[in-house]
């Protein structure tokens, strides 16, 4: 009898769900279920959802129809819940959240955070749509388009991340953020590269005072110049490359100036120049490569 209530209790709390299912309140938790659904988190600042929040969201057939208040619209909340992991975050933990971004982000990051608009978050609490129009109504199936992203590719490295802050951590995210941002629409890629840059920052901060690090910042540096190719900037590529060379390179990074080296040449059409590189770069970066040379194509 008593699992026969368990069964239909779990059964209720279901079909609930799936009607207009509550919003969690804990980022933390939050956060901890985004990492295992490879979701996204939306997130609002709890005084936001004491008003009204009108949005919109495209019907069946095409049609902008608009939701007078996005915490109550029992037909939204599932189509939140299916792409996203929502979350409702108390003011009190405002000073926190606020203290550990205070002189790391952009004023546009810190203007993003204050205001009562929605805040599309990675597992970390780093905010993916910092530049988006908060001024007019939002439209929810649009969010789900742009930002209802699948972050299994990353899920090592947020893992990774999650369990110890450090630059190697820090480094391998930024990496693989950007890695990532390349099969992304661009509508969305830079984004996803400026919260790559977010975490390349922080692992430049953990080399901070230490000596004996210059391998380390070295790369770095040429992880900030694999930007410029995403960015679709091959010649400053190549300036950039050298003044590194001028100043020596690390046999570590080695491999890593040869494939920006050849990923610039290719884009240029400089063949010549770019079958110097060529052996010395793995299959896997060759086709990291050809994906960035495709990119710069388009």
């Amino acid at each position: 009898m008593r699992n026969f209530i368990l069964r239909a209790a779990c059964v209720l709390f279901a079909v609930n769900c799936s009607f207009s299912q509550a919003w969690m309140t804990n980022l933390e938790i939050a956060q901890s279920l985004a990492s295992v659904e490879n979701k996204m988190i939306l997130m609002v600042w709890e005084e936001t959802t004491k008003f009204q929040y009108p949005v919109f969201v495209n019907d069946d057939y095409g049609n902008v129809v608009l939701i007078s208040n996005l915490f109550e619209d029992e037909n939204v909340s599932p189509l939140i819940w299916e792409n996203f992991v929502p979350v409702i975050v108390n003011e009190y933990e405002y000073s926190d959240l606020y203290a550990e971004i205070k002189g790391k982000r952009s004023q546009a990051y810190i203007d993003k955070f204050n205001d009562d608009s929605i805040k599309i978050l990675d597992v970390n609490g780093n905010i993916l749509n910092v530049d988006s129009n908060s001024e007019d109504y939002e439209n929810i199936s649009v969010f789900i388009q742009r930002y209802a992203l699948n972050t299994e590719f990353l899920a090592l490295e947020l893992s990774g991340y999650r369990q110890k802050k450090d630059f190697y951590s820090a480094y391998y995210l930024a990496s693989k953020y950007l890695d990532f941002s390349m099969y992304l629409d661009k509508s969305v890629r830079r984004d996803v590269i400026k919260l790559s840059e977010i975490y390349l920052e922080e692992a430049k901060a953990f080399l901070d005072g230490k000596s004996d690090q210059k391998p380390l910042t070295q790369r770095v540096a040429l992880l900030k110049i694999q930007y410029s190719l995403i960015n679709k900037r091959p010649k400053k590529v190549l300036r950039l490359l050298k003044k590194v060379e001028s100043e020596s390179v690390e046999a570590n990074n080695e491999t890593f100036v040869a494939f920006l080296y050849y990923t610039a040449y290719m884009i240029l059409d400089d063949k010549s120049n770019a079958e110097k590189w060529d052996s010395k770069i793995s299959s896997v970066n060759l086709k990291k490569a050809q994906k960035i040379i495709n990119l710069n194509k388009n």
